[in-house]
């Protein structure tokens, strides 16, 4: 008799009837499990939430006064009758994968990951399991990501340059993850670094836990630009180009995102500069992590979903998508933050 799933995708989310909670789930429900703090993988309305120790402090920034614990890396937990530890995904700064095990079957529902490591957040850490879940927001061939000392170094010219004209540069990035990973790749030398309020009291919320960030200024209503000059601006996409950035005077505008490596995006963008650079795992990353968990079956959430189980189950893999409402990165005004 073969036995139902330990995970199963409902209208509600993610669900393990062993445990009776949910990973991720966008619905209202009385026991969530976390991968990171994502708005669209951490929703307000849940009866209990348990997320990593590093994600809980941003969680409860966003979401306010929740009910909730935390959950060292690494650390098992029995809840009912299935065993579940959460390990690093490289996402962001406290970003997990949920490994869940039932009678010596394991899950592991990976939210969203990349394998390269980018020197501020978690590396991804490979599980060994049977069935995994991943994301294919650029699940294509066309995105390979460079090293990131090389987009560093195309932004930190691109700044100085901005500098050397007289314009402030501006760089929209989410506020959790993307900014603090842009921040940690900027050289303080060629001047000041200012952030958007957004950007800063994630910032703050991050300091507290010992994660490391270079000194920066708060851009708010208060902060005069010509005291800053030659400075470079990190905001949100949204505040592009808004009464807040234009006191700023002359500038340019770049956009950090692996979207900018499709150049009718890059176009359709109105930024004078993009730089390709993901907190999503490339084409490569992808393949290489579904390789690194030995998993037998594979479940392709949001993304390139069709082209990518396509060419997962004509190279060996069981594979099949599964509906589900998470976002990925986007270039839109709404943040996956």
């Amino acid at each position: 008799m073969t036995r139902a799933p330990i995970l199963t995708f409902t209208d509600k989310g993610i669900y393990c009837a062993a445990g009776d909670f949910y990973i991720d789930p966008w619905r209202p429900v009385a026991r969530a499990l976390i991968t990171h703090a994502h708005a669209d993988h951490a929703r307000s309305g849940m009866g209990t939430y348990l997320a990593t120790d590093g994600t809980l402090p941003i969680m409860r920034h966003r979401l306010g006064d929740i009910s909730a614990s935390s959950i060292a890396y690494g650390q098992v937990l029995r809840i009912g009758d299935a065993e579940v530890s959460f390990h690093p995904a490289g996402h962001v700064p406290g970003s997990a994968q949920i490994r869940v095990e039932v009678d010596g079957e394991v899950w592991v529902a990976s939210g969203d990951y990349k394998t390269t490591n980018d020197g501020f957040s978690e590396p991804f850490e490979p599980v060994k399991c049977h069935h995994f879940i991943t994301e294919s927001t650029f699940g294509l061939p066309v995105f390979r990501w460079a090293e990131q000392s090389v987009v560093a170094a195309e932004i930190n010219t691109w700044w100085a340059a901005c500098a050397a004209a007289g314009k402030t540069a501006f760089l929209g990035a989410y506020s959790l993850g993307k900014a603090q990973r842009l921040l940690s790749m900027l050289d303080p030398d060629i001047g000041p670094i200012l952030t958007h309020t957004a950007v800063e009291n994630t910032n703050e919320v991050l300091r507290d836990q010992g994660y490391v960030l270079p000194d920066t200024i708060l851009a708010n209503a208060d902060l005069n630009p010509k005291d800053h000059k030659g400075a470079i601006v990190i905001c949100p996409p949204a505040a592009m180009g808004s009464a807040w950035s234009r006191k700023f005077g002359p500038q340019e505008t770049g956009f950090a995102s692996g979207w900018m490596a499709v150049r009718g995006i890059r176009r359709r963008r109105a930024g004078d500069r993009g730089f390709i650079i993901s907190d999503h795992a490339d084409w490569n990353g992808l393949l290489d992590a579904i390789k690194l968990t030995g998993a037998e079956n594979i479940y392709v959430t949001h993304g390139y979903t069709d082209i990518f189980n396509q060419y997962l189950n004509e190279n060996g893999w069981r594979s099949q998508v599964v509906p589900t409402r998470f976002e990925g990165e986007s270039l839109d005004a709404k943040e996956e933050a």
